[in-house]
């Protein structure tokens, strides 16, 4: 029973109260709801205490009908709101559509109007639309440049407005917070506005403020501009402030902070903000401080610095081949090597920075290039051509060569590589600038005449120790000179020892060094210890001509003319290459070539008259005279001369000096072979005469019989054929034809008029006919021309006519030459006559019937 206070209870149970928010939750489950449900019911029938009953499901049904008669009224709601939306819709796209149309045709208006107006400042040419065409083009060309006056009147005024607004704020406070903050802004327009500004201030100090510019160890003078005291203010108050070190101490600060921030964006390779500096410091001083630090503190420099006091490297050996005439080049000094092929590689390197770090790339180029070869590249050169200048001259000079050619071989390989211009080659001003550095550096050694000098002496001193014994062998042999021999060899007397007296004069001299003494001995064959040079024992071997020894000297001289082509200007070549031409005419034409021709005719000329057989050993030097007369006269024609051409004075000077020289060589050879065959002629002369008048008379065949040729012929052929052997050694090719040629004619006439003068009877006809074969045979031996062999074998008619009959003798008669002379292939009349009155039998009635019909 329940309680009397209780509340009132329904007959039925009540299914539970559900409303839309039971089923709209985001949280509603089917399965859970109708669980909730049961579980409801089961829970108020065991409240109630009654017996369990079986489950009743009106009262759920009760209020599922309910909840359906809600969801049916609101799904009505639902259908007319989703209508009416549905409607709203419609109407909106019909709207949307409407609104696209009009734009769409406003934007075609638009576009049409914008090409009329494209076409018409585009067009000014044609009928009247292209007139208004162009009058609009031009005032729309008016307008834009209005505007951009305007624009510029604005900035201007804008600048000219904080400009003065800083320059009161300097001169009243002695402060420049504007500007300050413009600096802490950063960034690159404010840096290039602040360092514009700055300079700005300076110029408004100085018209200003001249106190502050007037100012002279500490003293201030009384200015004024324009009558106006500049120490005075605005308001007639005197300034406490000097604007001047304000706004210097400022522009220090900027460009200390810009320096400072360049370097450190260096070490990080930042090259934009590295541009950056370089620009603002570009507008703010033009650069000329960050150029300074990024080249004088570059690393390569700090590191060559260090090392500029270091010793050139080359060891003893390679100083004695630079020094050494005969051994080749070395090369370039090492430590200058090393630090070229170091330039390389940086130059390469750092233009590629300069390139991305300088708007002003070039000019930085340029400076870095004169920092490198003004100040490494020189002071390393001078030391090593100091140095080199201590070992001898020839030293000197192939350290310089060699330094040069290897300078500019960097010179094209940097030029090649571009720098800046990678991989293009360099521009027009870096070339010239590379070029420029070249040529300062080897200007002091090769300016007007001092390298050609210096080439000249050192060859002069290698020449003359290499002639030196060949010199005193041959100033030895000179007598006291007099007669017609004399004056042609006076002027190679006096070459001959003024360059054995330079030798000598070099020896002693101060300058010497050790290294190129000691060469200079040994190039001469002299020793150290030998105290009086002029008591030196030479052979006669010294005395004669080398065609080692000449090749020794064109080497040399050889060499002297590669330097000069490459250390020389162009301009100057043809007057080096003439000087260089007279030294080779002066020591190995005269000095050494006349001077032993001139010993070998000397000798010649002494044998004319001898009393004995006459030595011709001479001939044989000959040969080497003319040996290098060739060589010098194809190196002078082939390379000196050729050189030259480019000035037709200097060129046409040496030409005529070379054929002089060449022609008095020749000369004085040919003077030796004509003394020679004199000698020759004369002998054959003298040998002749001591033919005894009874040779060709003997008495008995038993004479004949004993002796195949008389002793004369046989010491003559003997004679000729020695000389044969010497002349061979002398001459060859066409000139021994003609030599020999002419030697067997003159030979022929001697044997003509010979067998003239003595007597033959029959057996000695015999005898006449060996000698003549005996002689024919030696000629033979010769190279003769065909018209001097022919005359050659015409002797062999003189011994027939000494043995035939007169039957024969007639015949031959008929063969004779016409008129007087000598024929080339047959007897003349008067030699035949001559042969025939000097037989034993010409007194015959037969053979004076020859003669007789003659």
């Amino acid at each position: 029973m329940e309680k009397a206070g209780s509340g009132s209870r329904t007959l039925f149970p009540r299914g539970p109260n559900l409303t839309l928010e039971d089923f709209s939750n985001k949280d509603f489950i089917i399965r859970d709801f109708v669980d909730s449900l049961a579980e409801n019911a089961v829970s108020q029938h065991r409240r109630s205490g009654a017996t369990q009953q079986a489950f009743d499901p009106k009262p759920l049904i009760r209020s599922f009908e309910n909840a359906l008669e809600g969801l049916g009224s609101l799904s009505e709601e639902l259908q007319e709101k989703e209508s009416e939306l549905l409607t709203q819709v419609r109407r909106a796209e019909i709207q949307h559509d409407q609104t696209l149309d009009t734009l769409g045709r406003k934007l075609d208006q638009s576009i049409n109007q914008f090409e009329a107006l494209d076409i018409s400042l585009n067009n000014p040419n044609g009928n009247d639309r292209g007139s208004r065409g162009e009058e609009g083009g031009n005032i729309a060309v008016q307008i834009g440049e209005k505007l951009e006056e305007l624009d510029g009147k604005r900035r201007r005024a804008i600048d000219a407005n904080f400009l003065i607004h800083c320059w009161l704020q300097v001169s009243e406070t002695g402060e420049l917070t504007s500007l300050q903050d413009i600096q802490r802004q950063g960034g690159s327009e404010n840096k290039v506005r602040c360092a514009v500004i700055a300079h700005q201030l300076m110029r408004i100090s100085q018209r200003l403020d001249q106190a502050s510019w007037n100012q002279i160890n500490g003293h201030q003078r009384s200015g004024k501009t324009n009558g106006v005291n500049g120490t005075n203010g605005a308001n007639g108050a005197q300034r406490s402030h000097n604007t001047r070190e304000i706004l210097e101490k400022f522009c220090e600060t900027l460009e200390q902070d810009l320096l400072k921030q360049f370097n450190n964006s260096y070490r990080k390779q930042n090259f934009d903000d590295m541009m950056e500096c370089s620009k603002v410091l570009h507008d703010f001083n033009g650069g000329a401080s960050v150029i300074a630090i990024f080249v004088n503190q570059h690393q390569f420099f700090i590191d060559r610095d260090q090392l500029i006091t270091d010793e050139v490297t080359m060891d003893g050996e390679t100083w004695d081949q630079l020094a050494d005439p005969d051994a080749e080049p070395p090369g370039v000094e090492s430590s200058l090597q090393s630090l070229i092929d170091e330039v390389r590689i940086i130059m390469q390197e750092e233009s590629f920075i300069i390139k991305r770090a300088f708007p002003y790339y070039e000019t930085v180029l340029i400076k870095f290039i004169q920092r490198v070869f003004q100040q490494s590249i020189q002071q390393r050169l001078e030391m090593v051509l100091e140095k080199a200048s201590t070992i001898s001259s020839l030293a000197f000079l192939r350290s310089l060569h060699s330094s040069r050619t290897y300078i500019s071989a960097l010179i094209e390989d940097l030029k090649s590589h571009g720098l800046t211009e990678h991989p293009e080659p360099c521009s027009a001003q870096i070339a010239q600038t590379l070029d420029q550095q070249m040529e300062e550096l080897f200007v002091p050694y090769i300016m007007g005449n001092s390298y050609i000098d210096r080439e000249k002496k050192s060859l002069e001193e290698l020449f003359n120790s290499l002639l030196f014994r060949f010199n005193i062998y041959h100033f030895r042999r000179k007598k006291a000179p007099t007669g017609f021999m004399a004056s042609l060899a006076q002027r190679t007397n006096q070459l001959m020892e003024s360059a054995k007296d330079a030798y000598l004069e070099r020896l002693e001299s101060s300058d010497l060094t050790p290294t190129q003494k000691a060469m200079m001995l040994r190039v001469a064959r002299v020793q150290e210890t030998d105290k009086n040079k002029n008591e030196i024992e030479v052979s006669e071997e010294e005395g004669f001509l080398s065609i080692a020894n000449a090749k020794r000297m064109m080497t040399w001289l050889a060499e002297g003319v590669r330097r000069t082509l490459e250390l020389g200007s162009p301009s100057d070549t043809p007057k080096d290459v003439a000087i260089l031409l007279s030294l080779l005419m002066t020591n190995m034409g005269q000095v050494y070539v006349e001077t032993a021709l001139e010993a070998a005719l000397e000798r010649a000329t002494s044998q004319e008259s001898v009393k004995t057989e006459p030595d011709l050993s001479y001939l044989p030097s000959i040969r080497p005279a003319v040996t290098i007369t060739s060589i010098m006269s194809r190196f002078t024609n082939t390379v000196l001369i050729r050189l030259a051409e480019s000035n037709t004075t200097v060129r046409r000077s040496m030409e005529a000096q070379a054929k002089l020289g060449i022609e008095a060589i020749e000369k004085k050879t040919n003077n030796v072979m004509k003394s020679t065959m004199d000698v020759i002629i004369n002998w054959v002369t003298k040998s002749l005469a001591q033919q005894k008048k009874l040779d060709f008379l003997p008495k008995d065949e038993l004479d004949l019989v004993e002796s195949l040729q008389t002793p004369t012929c046989t010491s003559i052929c003997l004679f000729l054929s020695r000389c044969t052997n010497l002349i061979v050694q002398t001459i060859d090719g066409q000139n021994l034809e003609n030599f020999t040629s002419e030697l067997a004619l003159a030979v022929q006439r001697l044997l003509f008029e010979h067998f003239k003068k003595f007597k033959v009877n029959a057996t000695g006809g015999l005898m006449v006919t060996k000698d003549i074969a005996r002689y024919v045979a030696t000629l033979k031996e010769w190279p003769l021309s065909k018209d001097v062999e022919a005359a050659v074998e015409l002797l062999t008619e003189i011994g027939y006519l000494f043995i035939i009959g007169p039957e024969a003798l007639r015949e031959r008669s008929r063969n004779l030459a016409s008129g007087g002379g000598v024929s080339i292939k047959k007897l003349g009349k008067a030699d035949f006559k001559g042969f025939i009155q000097s037989r034993e039998d010409a007194r015959s009635v037969g053979v004076q019937s020859v003669l007789t019909g003659l």
